[in-house]
């Protein structure tokens, strides 16, 4: 594995298929979807859950691959990526809304993830904080906001359980959507409290994707849309693809922009990139 001129162990790729962005949805059928809005691309690797095609858009390389569901699998991601060359991630993919004024069919850009996955402790406790990188931020506002779209910028719950962390609610009461309605007592306050701490959306990888990024000196970025709201009442009525539509644009001329405020950064000679750079 510490050879890079070797194909990864788990997603397959090697140096030099791999652009210095990357895009992380978690569908393996999504990232031809993705790749079909670049103006050139090409299947690279397929193993597991990871599927990986790179290309170029607007005149930077680009690369999307699969995570599968939560956090373990996205860390295998991160860690073998980031070895051959990729150090700018875009997790892009669905969400659940939470926050009061997020609607379904709206975007979140993540600023900063609640840890309450495992995969993340298993690098480092849980008082490190899985904040998104600052210039990735700014560059999924700029785009969401030149698109048009409806976003909000904020914290993101990240999960481990697609079942166990989700609930339906009737009037006041919880009810589990697990296998044989298996609940605990404790499990009908924990998305509340997320929502009292002003908790946009309710995902299963941002937390250890941004957690890994820092460790690892990688810059990181997610953006959701908003699929459904919970907890769940009943069905949001959201088409599911236009939705996700608008998150893989975003994600998509968010690269567009790091490429050029990085190509400025090497110009000018700066480490960091700032709004006083944009020249008229």
């Amino acid at each position: 594995m510490a050879n890079e001129d070797i194909r990864q162990m788990c997603t397959q790729v090697k140096k030099g298929e791999i652009a210095q962005y990357v895009l992380l949805p978690g569908d393996p059928g999504r990232v031809k979807r993705i790749a079909s809005l670049w103006d050139k691309y090409e299947e690279v690797a397929s193993s597991r859950e990871f599927t990986t095609y790179s290309g170029k858009v607007g005149g930077a390389k680009i690369s999307a691959t699969s995570t599968g569901i939560g956090g373990p699998s996205a860390a295998v991601a991160i860690e073998e990526l980031s070895r051959v060359g990729a150090d700018t991630f875009i997790r892009v993919g669905s969400s659940g809304c939470m926050g009061n004024d997020v609607l379904p069919g709206d975007l979140i850009v993540t600023s900063g993830a609640i840890r309450r996955e495992g995969t993340s402790r298993s690098y480092v406790s849980i008082e490190y904080p899985a904040v998104a990188n600052y210039e990735v931020i700014l560059a999924l506002v700029q785009a969401a906001t030149e698109f048009g779209y409806p976003f909000h910028v904020g914290i993101t719950l990240s999960v481990d359980g697609f079942y166990s962390d989700n609930k339906l609610i009737s009037g006041n009461e919880f009810k589990s959507v697990s296998t044989g309605g298996y609940f605990q007592s404790w499990m009908k306050h924990e998305m509340l409290d997320a929502k009292r701490t002003r908790a946009l959306n309710q995902e299963m990888e941002a937390g250890t994707i941004l957690t890994l990024c820092n460790l690892f000196g990688l810059r990181g970025g997610v953006v959701c849309a908003a699929t459904d709201r919970v907890p769940w009442d009943s069905p949001s009525g959201i088409d599911f693809g236009s939705s996700e539509e608008k998150s893989i644009r975003v994600a998509i001329g968010a690269v567009k922009l790091l490429a050029k405020w990085d190509k400025d950064k090497e110009e000018q000679g700066v480490k960091y990139w700032h709004p006083g750079m944009i020249r008229e």
